[in-house]
């Protein structure tokens, strides 16, 4: 805590300041002046008290932030040269003035730290609630025809298993500003996945479908139905004159695929198909009208 000597210190300088700013132009903050602002002080002092003080005393009391008083000496110089007759006459005059300054400080101070206090109150203490919505990237639709398996892993904690609900969704509530949790299902493939609250992007994350082992389901089991109704709606998602391209590994050349080739290549359980992987794809008007792949 400052002291009561130190207060009226800090106020004498600021009347100094004020009465040099009477008869000479430099900046209102002691800190910007010059070194010609300090020498023209220096003069004006020496004018008036018939003393100069040196520069770097000048840096030690009034450029920085003093945590010690000066010499008696040099208080009586100043005081005088703010008008009274020495410092303890200045003292005596202003004890109560820096008093009803330090209680309007406290008074406007206290509402601060006590919003300080609460604002870090709930930083520390706050939850975030994450709502994880599941894609499905090639269709774009949610997916929720199954339950996917998700491990929450917790930073020193065991991890938590849970499910997705009938929206292809999950909620989970925790103190931490991100979540990792690893996602997965018969018909997708593993994904580890990090959110942070900060860029939560509407809670939708997009899953790669595991066509091979969706196909590898329907002829084992003979489902002619569902393959039928899935390779339908891959005949919805990609425009008739979609520009598909094949890339070789090591830049060696590409191959062109026309649209209902590449669906008779994504419904049909075959090792080229396990090893698939989409790297981009282009939709216009909710259709994907190109769409690169590499068979790994």
């Amino acid at each position: 805590m400052i002291s009561n000597d130190l207060e009226l210190f800090i106020y004498l300088k600021e009347l100094v300041i004020k009465t040099f700013l009477k008869r000479h132009n430099a900046s209102k903050s002691v800190k910007d002046w010059s070194g010609n602002d300090i020498v023209v002080f220096q003069e004006d002092l020496f004018e008036r008290v018939k003393t100069r003080v040196s520069e770097k005393w000048f840096y030690t009391y009034f450029k920085n932030d003093a945590d010690k008083l000066p010499r008696v000496d040099m208080l009586n110089l100043l005081s005088t040269y703010v008008g009274f007759k020495n410092w303890s006459d200045f003292k005596t005059a202003n004890s109560k003035v820096t008093k009803q300054k330090s209680k309007a400080l406290q008074f406007y101070l206290l509402p601060i730290v006590l919003f300080t206090i609460l604002v870090a109150f709930w930083f520390t203490n706050r939850s975030h609630t994450y709502t994880i919505c599941f894609i499905d990237d090639i269709k774009g639709q949610p997916i929720n025809s199954i339950r996917l398996d998700i491990k929450i892993l917790n930073i020193e904690e065991t991890p938590i298993y849970i499910k997705s609900d009938d929206n292809g969704c999950f909620t989970y509530t925790t103190d931490a500003d991100y979540i990792t949790f690893v996602v997965q299902s018969p018909y997708h493939k593993t994904d580890t996945i990090v959110k942070s609250i900060k860029n939560i992007d509407n809670g939708k994350v997009k899953l790669n479908t595991d066509d091979y082992a969706l196909m590898l389901d329907y002829y084992s089991s003979k489902n002619l139905v569902d393959w039928k109704a899935h390779k339908a709606n891959l005949e919805k998602i990609f425009s008739n004159d979609a520009l598909i391209y094949q890339i070789f590994p090591n830049n060696i050349g590409i191959e062109l695929y026309t649209k209902h080739e590449f669906i008779s290549k994504l419904t049909t359980p075959t090792q080229s198909l396990k090893q698939m992987k989409i790297l981009s794809k282009t939709y216009t008007d909710g259709k994907i009208v190109k769409l690169k792949f590499i068979v790994e």
